[in-house]
């Protein structure tokens, strides 16, 4: 039977509104819908269909659109999107990963028997570097570096990646979602990294969450608190935040490299950082501190404190301006110790070359952490959201299991389903 994409839509200038949700499917259930042909790849005119073709094989036409990764991008404006996603083949037996724009991860490894069928749902927080004011003109931009432009993070587009050993998907619905964002400011420790084997807490934090929360990540590599503000991103997301939204920041790593008058822990750094409370409480936000992840930099068995006195500053703002703090600083020494100082490289984008198709040389990165590690650290990140009964929690997924970093998950048992793209080069910072 030939494989049919179904696609409901309005056309409103160069992006959609919606009179009606975007409805995908990929078996040809709903036949009331408008049909797409698989041949068809996304283009900004047209502004739906598969992405990155040129990289992907849409699979065999007998076993329907994925039995092979592949991506698929809808152009819809800012703000954050409801996915419904209903995986599972009628002839296969299947296993199923999704993620979303900067590989942010949402589904992870589900399975499905021939002829069954799971729905799923998340929200997919989307921008571009526009900044509009409160009429929706144009007012101001978010100043990206240069290594940014190609990140799906800052397009006209959402795009989903489904991925897995044999994925199977039915059926794909997109709307708008009314619900909470925590915003995530930060460096490269937080970012959403687009490449293997590159990977932050920020991008793996949503897999944990049901479809009544959004995580927008606006860290990047090589920010510091004041350069954050500098680009437009703290500007960016003031003008899409609103009360009950809460924001999260973690910085230090970069920050205290810099030398200019004025700069260090206590001045310029604590002034940025009062900075994000003013600005989130005007918008009835709610402004967390995460203090800096540990670098992995053993002594005797012990890791050794490199960030001077910025972890410090966090907390001496956070408890003048009656803020809480998530205490990641703290919880990494006890993963990276737990793991002891050979093992801890399991954590971190530690690879003999070759390893990944093209790496010629050896990958020994101690700042910057693999799959495995960012999504312990995840973790790390969700405890220290139970210790400060966050609301949000209510919105934790069934599946979550209590996390102690003094009893990390076996590195043995994490599974990861590598995204098709990888790169060599380590993000900025350190």
């Amino acid at each position: 039977m030939k494989r049919l994409l179904i696609l409901l839509f309005t056309l409103n200038s160069s992006l959609f509104t919606f009179s009606q949700p975007f409805n995908f499917s990929f078996d040809g259930r709903d036949k009331s819908a408008v049909l797409l042909s698989a041949t068809d790849v996304y283009n900004k005119e047209k502004g739906y269909g598969f992405d990155f073709t040129n990289t992907l094989k849409l699979a065999n036409p007998k076993e329907g659109i994925g039995a092979q990764p592949f991506f698929l991008s809808v152009a819809v404006p800012d703000g954050n999107w409801l996915v419904t996603m209903t995986l599972g083949n009628k002839r296969r037996a299947a296993s199923t990963t999704v993620r979303a724009e900067s590989r942010r991860l949402f589904v992870e490894n589900v399975v499905t028997k021939k002829g069954e069928f799971k729905e799923v749902s998340f929200v997919v927080n989307k921008r571009n570097t526009t900044i509009y004011d409160a009429e929706g003109k144009a007012v101001d931009r978010v100043r990206i570096k240069k290594r940014e432009e190609t990140k799906l993070n800052w397009d006209d587009k959402l795009t989903l990646e489904i991925n897995g050993d044999n994925p199977a998907v039915s059926s794909i619905r997109i709307e708008p979602a009314d619900v909470p964002t925590v915003w995530l400011c930060g460096n490269s420790t937080v970012v959403d990294q687009d490449y293997e084997p590159w990977a932050s807490w920020g991008q793996m934090i949503p897999r944990w969450f049901d479809a009544g929360v959004a995580f927008a990540n606006y860290a990047e590599s090589g920010e510091t608190a004041s350069t954050f503000i500098a680009a437009g991103r703290l500007k960016k997301i003031l003008s899409l935040m609103k009360a009950g939204d809460f924001i999260l920041v973690e910085f230090g790593h970069n920050d205290q490299k810099q030398k200019f008058a004025g700069a260090g822990a206590y001045y310029n750094f604590a002034f940025c950082l009062k900075q994000f409370i003013d600005e989130a409480r005007l918008r009835g936000a709610t402004p967390i501190f995460v203090t800096p992840t540990q670098r992995r930099s053993f002594r005797e068995g012990r890791i050794q404190e490199t960030h001077g006195d910025y972890p410090d500053a966090m907390r001496q703002v956070a408890q003048r301006e009656g803020i809480s703090v998530i205490e990641l600083h703290d919880m990494t020494r006890t993963f990276y110790e737990t793991l002891g100082e050979e093992t801890s490289t399991r954590a971190f984008v530690h690879y003999p070359a070759n390893t990944f198709p093209g790496q010629t040389t050896a990958l020994a990165d101690n700042t910057h952490f693999n799959p495995y590690g960012a999504y312990e650290i995840a973790k790390m990140v969700i405890e220290g959201m139970k210790q400060l009964n966050l609301p949000i929690l209510q919105h934790l997924r069934s599946d979550y299991i209590p996390y102690n970093p003094a009893h990390p998950d076996a590195f043995e048992a994490f599974y990861w389903v590598s995204s098709p793209f990888y790169e060599a080069l380590k993000p900025d910072g350190n």
